[in-house]
């Protein structure tokens, strides 16, 4: 598998190959906040049911093998995910220190945007209906 194949999305829907639970959601839909686990945790059926009746990634933050060309966010002309360069550029800062990421070391907007990502990290919740402009902005891939 090549180097490419490792690196982790930090938003990943839960039915992607390799889905694991790096954070959960506690803050509210105005104010999302995520607390982040110790390690990753494989992202199984009966962890995927315990979110009923929302669904895992409205309560989970979930990282998978990033899909590269196969995710609409990519651009394989820069070999850069779009999103995190969006959410640095239009999301507020929510974290001066950076929160402990188990994910950090593997993940696509740690290394390619560093700290200013993991800044804003802790509001991006991958379904959140009252996201905030910038980040609902942010989150459409057909929006540049």
């Amino acid at each position: 598998m090549s180097d490419e194949r490792e690196t982790l999305c930090p938003s990943a829907p839960p039915e992607w190959a390799g889905a694991r639970v790096f954070g959960v959601a506690v803050g509210t839909a105005q104010a999302p906040d995520v607390a982040y686990l110790d390690r990753a945790l494989p992202l199984d059926a009966a962890l995927a049911a315990s979110t009923s009746p929302a669904a895992p990634d409205e309560v989970f933050r979930i990282a998978a093998p990033c899909a590269c060309s196969g995710c609409g966010h990519f651009s394989a002309a820069e070999s850069k995910c779009g999103l995190a360069r969006k959410i640095v550029r239009l999301a507020p800062i929510v974290v001066e220190k950076l929160p402990p990421c188990s994910i950090r070391s593997d993940c696509r907007w740690w290394k390619q945007e560093g700290r200013a990502a993991c800044q804003r990290c802790p509001q991006v919740v991958a379904v959140n209906a009252q996201a905030g402009d910038a980040v609902r902005t942010a989150s459409d891939p057909l929006q540049r």
